[in-house]
């Protein structure tokens, strides 16, 4: 099988568009610039499509890897038959291919080996030939110094058949497929951890027991992290009288004296080698599962926080909430920059309200503030509540602001590089302002598993979430674009073809040379080569720039496409950009060469009609019910509004204004089945719950989604 055929059994894509993405790849093109401006080499694939075709590109690549090395590891052996050769080549997944190894791979000292240096493998030949009726006799023939008894030759023999029978493919896939169908997770709490108070949140896992195709990804994580915290121990089990005589069936074909002896090594082979084997990694599988279902629940969060609804370009007053290290206040500029910082305290023990509205009234008129942003963490509400009895001149919108990250980004490189005069204090008060103003432009500088929209982040495979999350900021940067002359480093490393060092580089000659002006300007950029132009210039965006194609997601390879219909319309530029009455005149068919097709004709119309619009929508209000301040002003039955504040596989948790985040579960989403919790709900969306049950000493609050 070859790279194409296995990516194309895999995605079940046309074979034509396989080759040319695969190709595109080849030539290091992105997955956002191929899927946005190679359509008609694709087949119009969307970028979902190109990531898969990269996943199995990778898969396929790491296979033929092996192999590879597997082959020449038998070779050296002089152990390569070519029946072993072509099976080893036709193996299609990694499974396979280490079954086929596992008769040559080197192992510890075993059982099998050393009756095989005692000379046993003949006898084991004929008790596997099932022919003999004088096995004793036959047994006596093998005698020697380090086997001085027939019962010692006997289960010599039986170790060297228990082997053969563990590196046997057909039994290993019998065996697996009984664990894939009928295997039951069962935990048991260890005794000396039962009265643990750590131990309590996974108290419903001391004694559990349910089959292992039916775990939902979230319990199952939940399980292996008590077991890795040592509160509990995990077993899987399965009929293990069931699988023993689904062996023998392979194995025994008579009634003799070899019988009893075979049915001594099929036991042994199943307790001793197959069965902790295959249990394992049945497991591993089921955890490689649960991984894959986590991350993609943090995937589809982290994309829904990056596509956050932005305020827009603002002078924003933005305060870190405390109480008695008070309020760090800053000021920042339209563009994000710090004007101003000082401490208010308005809050116990100083209590110092008057002082802080006159000083954030004043902050408010001598900065032209036309928002404020305060971070959701202690002494948010009381500081709301105070910002709220201000009197401001102009009408001054207030927000509260996700601070989840904002310690790791104001401690973090980046922010000692941007702030390197000014504390974590005034960093992360500086990063609530800008989250309000461009969620993305500031949360691309977190680590994504740093943000708290994850499931069981810490616990699934990490190389695998990196790759995952990396993914999708690079897909929400180059979705949205990037202003090129208000963009930091870590923005712009994630801009197509751009990465780390460009992004510095770019930085460097806008703070040596001024702003950009043209996109054509980008090419003088150093180290920045036709193919990085090639790969982000349509992602890079110029605020009034000369040719307004320059704010647009329109390719400068495609200029020439637009200029033309301007010419035919005998119109300017400008006055096709946003005349809908112009463009809809437009004949496509027209403009259609060997290269340029409808699909990226369609997409330049789109952007003629709304250049540089951006996908988000705009940042709205929020107010929390202003009656509950802590968990025991609840009451069940009350309509509360609330914020999505992360979804799981089970449900979502919601914000009601309080510490305390509320459940509700999948059942409690909808009166139907709900099959994706993303189908009901989004992040941050603003929702109104139904409060079912409050929970004070376990701090629980189950709520349901009222429905309108």
């Amino acid at each position: 099988m070859n790279l194409i055929s296995y990516i194309t059994k895999h995605t079940q894509l046309p074979i034509k568009s396989v080759e040319n993405t695969v190709g595109l790849l080849n030539e290091d093109c992105t997955v956002p610039f191929i899927s946005r401006y190679r359509k008609e080499r694709t087949g119009n694939l969307d970028e979902v499509q190109v990531g898969e075709i990269v996943q199995y590109k990778a898969q396929f690549e790491a296979l033929e890897k092996r192999k590879a090395a597997i082959l020449k590891s038998i070779e050296e052996q002089g152990s390569l038959s070519k029946d072993l050769e072509q099976n080893i080549k036709k193996a299609e997944d990694l499974v396979t291919l280490e079954d086929l190894y596992l008769p040559f791979k080197k192992k510890r000292k075993t059982k099998a080996e050393t009756a095989i240096k005692n000379g046993l493998e003949p006898l084991a030949k004929i008790m596997m030939a099932q022919r003999s009726d004088e096995l004793e006799y036959e047994a006596s023939k093998y005698l020697s110094d380090t086997v001085p008894s027939e019962d010692e030759a006997l289960e010599g023999a039986r170790h060297i058949i228990a082997e053969w029978i563990n590196e046997r493919t057909d039994i290993r896939n019998l065996l697996r497929n009984q664990l894939e169908r009928h295997a039951q997770l069962t935990t048991k709490v260890i005794s000396t951890k039962k009265e643990d108070e750590k131990a309590q949140k996974y108290r419903d896992y001391f004694d559990w027991s349910e089959s292992l195709n039916r775990c939902p990804s979230h319990r199952l994580l939940a399980i292996l992290r008590a077991e890795n915290e040592g509160i509990i121990r995990v077993k899987i089990d399965i009929d293990h009288d069931r699988a023993i005589s689904n062996i023998a069936n392979r194995i025994i074909r008579s009634n003799n004296a070899c019988t009893p002896q075979l049915q001594l090594a099929i036991e042994d082979s199943y307790k001793r080698l197959l069965y902790p084997s295959l249990s394992k990694e049945t497991l591993k599988v089921a955890k490689t599962k649960a991984d894959e279902a986590a991350i993609l629940v943090f995937s589809k969060n982290l994309r829904q926080l990056l596509l956050g609804s932005p305020l827009g370009e603002k002078r924003i007053l933005a305060i870190d909430p405390g109480f008695r290290t008070g309020c760090k206040v800053v000021c920042l500029s339209a563009q994000g920059e710090l004007e101003h910082n000082e401490t208010i305290y308005p809050h116990a023990p100083k209590n110092d309200s008057i002082g802080a509205i006159k000083k954030i009234s004043s902050l408010a008129d001598a900065y032209k503030i036309e928002a404020i942003a305060i971070g959701n963490g202690t002494a948010s509400r009381e500081t709301e509540q105070l910002i709220k009895r201000i009197q401001f001149k102009n009408n001054i919108e207030v927000f509260v602001v996700s601070e989840a990250g904002a310690s790791i980004y104001s401690a973090s490189k980046i922010a000692r590089d941007e702030f390197p005069n000014y504390d974590v204090t005034v960093r992360g008060a500086v990063s609530i302002g800008r989250r309000l103003g461009d969620p993305l432009a500031e949360l691309v500088k977190i680590d994504p598993k740093s943000i708290g929209v994850g499931q069981y982040q810490h616990d699934v495979d990490q190389t695998l979430l990196k790759d995952s999350l990396d993914m999708v900021v690079e897909s929400c940067v180059n979705t949205v674009g990037v202003n090129i002359n208000t963009a930091s480093v870590p923005l712009l490393s994630y801009v197509s073809g751009i990465g780390p060092k460009l992004a510095e580089n770019i930085v460097a000659y806008r703070n040596e040379n001024g702003p950009f002006t043209s996109r054509s300007e980008i090419k003088k950029v150093p180290r920045l080569g036709p193919k990085a132009f090639e790969q982000g210039a349509a992602f890079l965006r110029i605020k009034k720039a000369k040719n307004p194609l320059d704010d647009s997601a329109v390719h400068p390879e495609s200029y020439s496409i637009v200029k033309q219909m301007v010419k035919d319309q005998n119109i300017a530029l400008t006055d096709i950009i946003g005349n809908k009455e112009v463009i809809k005149k437009i004949d496509l068919q027209k403009y259609c060469t060997d290269t340029v097709g409808l699909p990226t004709l369609e997409d330049i119309i789109k952007e003629l009609e709304k250049p540089g619009l951006d996908v988000r929508e705009k940042a709205k209000v929020f107010t929390f019910d202003q009656n509950i301040r802590s968990i025991s002003d609840l009451r069940e039955g009350q309509l509360l509004p609330g914020i999505v504040n992360n979804i799981t596989n089970f449900g979502c948790f919601v914000d009601i204004g309080i510490k305390e985040s509320g459940l509700i579960h999948i059942s409690n989403l909808s009166d139907s089945f709900v099959k994706d919790v993303n189908e009901h709900v989004s992040l941050h969306q603003q929702i109104i719950v139904k409060v079912l049950e409050v929970d004070i000493p376990r701090k629980r609050i189950q709520l349901a989604l009222h429905k309108k």
